[in-house]
């Protein structure tokens, strides 16, 4: 059922997540296409913010920081793997993989790097400290509109 923190959780992890994503582009090796990087990765924090944090509200602020920085680390999984599925994908009609299991296998390759590549302590400190504001901001939501 829809509710006030749960629109506030989707809209602002839509918002952490298209922010994070314009301060991973530089990171990218030169000529990555981006395309629509920055949507996708707020599409994905908008479901994140509905269905993770969303229904965590109302629990106090101890657990509405843990809820945002579970929120935070969901996205960043799906993301990594979403990305990481699509490149495979790319690759594999490349014929780049001799078999099924080695695509698989290469899927959570791809993860690792593409994981390394973003470990930065600027994506790392955006993430933890707009995953708590989202929290405090969608507990603070669940107060104000029950």
């Amino acid at each position: 059922m829809p509710t006030a923190s749960k629109l506030v959780a989707a809209i602002v992890f839509a918002v952490l997540a298209w922010f994070t994503s314009e301060l991973i582009k530089p990171l990218l090796p030169e000529g990555t296409p981006v395309g629509l990087f920055s949507q996708g990765n707020a599409v994905i924090g908008f479901v994140s913010g509905w269905l993770i944090m969303g229904p965590r509200s109302g629990e106090g602020m101890r657990n509405a920081i843990g809820g945002g920085l579970t929120t935070a680390a969901a996205m960043v999984f799906w993301g990594l793997l979403i990305y990481s599925i699509m490149q495979m994908i790319k690759l594999s009609l490349r014929k780049y993989y001799d078999d099924p299991l080695e695509a698989v296998v290469g899927v959570f390759q791809l993860a690792m790097e593409y994981g390394r590549l973003i470990a930065t302590p600027t994506v790392v400190g955006t993430l933890v400290i707009g995953a708590i504001l989202g929290g405090w901001l969608t507990e603070k939501a669940s107060r104000r509109w029950p």
